[in-house]
């Protein structure tokens, strides 16, 4: 008894055939570069709180350090200047900050912070795509 041949495979796919394994390559494409920035987002994460976390250490240290030199610039001039030397001290203080307090103001009123190339091609998607 003779089976029945069945026709031969094609070994090329058809065009859904081909479609449809280009849609699963590009489905594992998309896949492995989302894995990859979620790693990269996870390192740099990592980084960032460190970075985060050594800026406020900086930041406390740098506070102790301006409180000790002050108090022993008013230490040692306390024979010479007595109480002069606290409004000597309060007034640099004080000029020290407004200057930093002007100096932010000029950078905002620069627009320097405000992003100006990404908010242009923001708008330019929004009227490209409505």
């Amino acid at each position: 008894m003779e089976q029945p041949s069945s026709p031969p495979q094609d070994t090329r796919p058809g065009l859904i055939g081909g479609v449809v394994e280009l849609a699963k390559n590009s489905f594992g494409l998309l896949m492995s570069r989302i894995e990859l920035a979620a790693l990269e987002l996870a390192e740099v994460r990592t980084h960032l709180l460190q970075l985060v976390a050594l800026f406020a250490l900086g930041t406390i240290v740098a506070f102790f350090a301006i409180g000790y030199w002050t108090v022993l610039i008013a230490y040692l001039s306390w024979p010479i200047l007595g109480w002069k030397i606290l409004l000597i001290l309060a007034i640099v203080c004080t000029v020290i900050a407004a200057g930093i307090l002007f100096y932010i103001q000029s950078l905002i009123r620069q627009g320097r912070l405000s992003m100006p190339a990404t908010m242009q091609e923001l708008r330019n998607d929004h009227d490209a795509l409505l």
